[in-house]
């Protein structure tokens, strides 16, 4: 049998850590884009969604495209901030900043119904990790007219049903003003919600934490449109 020094061993075995190094930076450079790709096309499925448009990886640029009317960014006061895509605006790094900082996507939507949806991105804390979604407001800026719920560990058949239709289908309808104009958000409620309610929604049984969790990601992220959303609000009256 071969034997080699000490000295071979070595240089051979970092020859192959440098080469094995340089082979998946490559691949992961090369794959960057269409990951990118990927990420982007999700979101706009999901703003799409959160309008009740069905999309596919291959058509979703094209209705994104055709029923976003346009996009924007607001300030913490409901002024609209300049020079920021809202497409890119990333909400874990915008939460962890000041009110003041704060810069916050708005899309404005216009399916097939004729009537303006206006959708802004959520984002709170589950169970086991982050969830997050998009939640379309009518032209009224307090009625629910969809949702889009995504999660990154809840569990199956438990926290894990926030991406269901059953689940999502329960906000359509709902307001996030009472009649006299105050943030109430929406409450996910543990057990069985009023169905006379404004803005209640049944919990997941069995998911309490997940549903909590909800519930807290809807009114921080909402409250943090108030702003703007009374704004427009007082413009309709």
């Amino acid at each position: 049998m071969k034997s080699f020094s000490n000295t071979y061993i070595f240089v051979f075995a970092s020859v192959m850590v440098i080469l094995v190094a340089a082979i998946l930076s490559s691949a992961a450079m090369l794959l960057q884009p269409l990951q990118q790709k990927n990420i982007e096309t999700e979101q706009k499925r999901n703003i799409l969604a959160s309008i009740d448009i069905e999309s596919s990886a291959s058509d979703a640029g094209e209705l994104y495209d055709k029923y976003i009317l346009e996009s924007f960014v607001l300030d913490s006061r409901g002024g609209v901030r300049e020079g920021v895509d809202a497409f890119y605006v990333n909400m874990k790094e915008e939460l962890g900043k000041p009110d003041e900082e704060k810069n916050l996507p708005v899309f404005v939507g216009l399916p097939d119904d004729g009537s303006k949806k206006y959708v802004v991105p959520v984002r709170g804390t589950g169970l086991w990790g982050p969830i997050y979604g998009y939640i379309s407001l009518e032209n009224d800026f307090t009625t629910v007219s969809g949702t889009t719920f995504g999660h990154d560990g809840e569990t199956p058949g438990l926290g894990a049903e926030i991406t269901t239709g059953w689940f999502q289908d329960q906000f359509k309808g709902k307001k996030i003003f009472d009649s006299e104009g105050s943030f109430i958000s929406i409450d996910v409620v543990k057990g069985r919600s009023d169905p006379s309610s404004l803005n209640q929604v049944d919990g997941i049984s069995g998911s309490t934490l997940t549903s909590v969790g909800l519930e807290n990601m809807l009114r921080d992220c909402l409250k943090l449109y108030e702003a703007y959303f009374k704004n427009q609000m007082k413009k309709i009256q």
